[in-house]
């Protein structure tokens, strides 16, 4: 089994915390975290995040004003390129 890098679990940790990763994978994540202190308080602020916001109706988050949610859309769809 190979070593998660940190680069691996960002793109891993809305299924890791959905728990949708196959066993091997999540095994692999929870391995890193055991040994990453930044990837552990990354994985601890997306759940903050979602703890807070995740409450919210959906329809909240399309009524992001403009030009904030262009320049997040973008920021995300060029995040998401680089992994493909």
């Amino acid at each position: 089994m190979r070593d998660l890098d940190c680069d691996e679990l960002v793109e891993l940790v809305t299924e890791f915390l959905d728990g949708a990763l196959d066993e091997e994978t999540e095994q692999r994540v929870v391995d890193h975290l055991s040994l990453c202190d930044g990837c552990t308080t990354y994985v601890a602020q997306f759940r903050r995040t979602i703890a807070e916001l995740g409450h919210l109706p959906a329809g909240h988050v399309a009524e992001l004003p403009e030009p904030a949610r262009s320049a997040l859309l973008t920021a995300f769809r060029r995040q998401r390129g680089k992994s493909v």
